[in-house]
């Protein structure tokens, strides 16, 4: 242990840059994995933040809820399957509002007060209850979709004021609004004045008692033809583009993980090489292999746990500074997760050196080189 810290206090330099070289792997972990959270909830937050656990689509929308339509016979069936607690239309579609004086494309969602559907995640304000009310995403604040603030449609009407604000509920990365399916429909004609009757795009399930929302789901799509249920969580998780997203962030970060227990062995096995003389010394007077190897898990330990801490406080840093129409942010879970990914693959990559040390025989102390058949 003594021989450890003196090797450490000598080569600062050293073993201060390997910290800070995994420290800087180990921010490109954690950020990468707290922007993968944000985007993925950006564009299906919304759909894991209402109050539905199954939720109703066309067959044909392919799980697309901007392409799905539920008809009246198929919201009628749907209403009478066996499971069913409570049913109610969700619409969706996406409008250019005018909010604070500029354009701006919001999503917004149509749900019945009182019914499956609506928004779960409140966190100012209150639901709207009346036509003409709405809640925004909060993470849209600023851009004129506040508490007190209005938002109409570019011709002026209808008018909706936000009386409450959202978290975490937004949807295709866009500003998000809640309304009454009443101004809802108000909003859907006011873009088109032709249309003659304003279908659901969902229909929001909650099971009764004993039916869990698989059981719920599954009778759905064997009473119901043209449709497909799905549980909240297969909603927003099988949403298009979810999963291609997921998928390249996930080869991201695993591949950086890679890096992180190839840049620690390379390090250590290099450094074991060339301190193997010094080292086959002291065990040929007498040092324990034990406390070699101890020596080398301390210097290992102290190249991980300042990495991360380095590693932690970018990530902190780098989250306080991004910008509010894209919040990132980390859960517990999830640095905890990838802490001990980090420290496991960083042992990992150290084994090859450990294995060496092990194996360093005190007998090659007192050998000559070869002269080559010559001594």
């Amino acid at each position: 242990m003594l021989l450890a810290r003196k090797e450490i206090r000598r080569a600062r330099l050293r073993f201060g840059l390997l910290a800070g070289a995994v420290g800087l792997l180990v921010f490109l972990i954690l950020f990468q994995q707290a922007l993968l959270g944000s985007l993925v909830t950006s564009f299906i937050g919304a759909l894991r933040e209402q109050s539905a656990t199954v939720l109703v689509y066309g067959k044909d929308a392919r799980k697309n809820v901007a392409g799905s339509v539920i008809t009246p016979p198929q919201y009628e069936q749907i209403k009478s399957v066996p499971g069913v607690g409570a049913a109610a239309p969700l619409g969706e579609a996406t409008f250019t509002v005018l909010a604070a004086g500029s354009e701006v494309d919001a999503s917004v969602f149509g749900f019945q007060p009182g019914g499956p559907g609506e928004p779960t995640r409140l966190v100012a304000g209150r639901l709207p209850s009346a036509l003409g009310e709405a809640v925004a995403s909060k993470e849209d604040a600023d851009q004129g979709f506040a508490l007190g603030d209005t938002v109409t449609l570019p011709g002026g009407t209808p008018t909706l004021t936000i009386v409450g604000q959202t978290d975490r509920s937004r949807y295709s990365v866009s500003p998000t609004l809640w309304v009454t399916f009443e101004s809802y429909t108000a909003l859907r004609k006011a873009a088109n004045p032709d249309a003659k009757g304003v279908l659901p795009s969902l229909v929001a399930l909650t099971p009764a008692d004993g039916t869990s929302p698989g059981e719920l789901a599954a009778a759905v799509d064997a009473t119901v033809p043209g449709v497909e249920a799905l549980t909240r969580a297969d909603a927003a998780a099988k949403s298009p583009g979810v999963a291609s997203v997921s998928q390249s962030f996930a080869l991201i970060i695993n591949l950086v993980r890679l890096v992180v227990a190839l840049v620690i062995g390379f390090f250590f096995v290099i450094l074991t090489v060339q301190k193997l003389p010094s080292l086959t010394l002291v065990r040929a007077i007498g040092a324990p292999t034990s406390y070699l190897v101890k020596g080398l898990a301390v210097q290992i330990a102290v190249v991980l746990g300042f990495g991360l801490v380095f590693g932690v406080l970018l990530t902190a840093g780098a989250i306080a500074g991004t910008s509010a129409g894209l919040p990132i942010s980390l859960t517990t879970s999830e640095l905890v997760t990838n802490v001990v990914l980090v420290i496991v693959l960083g042992l990992i990559g150290s084994i090859v050196s450990l294995v060496r040390v092990v194996r360093i025989d005190p007998v090659g102390a007192v050998q000559r080189p070869s002269l080559g058949g010559l001594e």
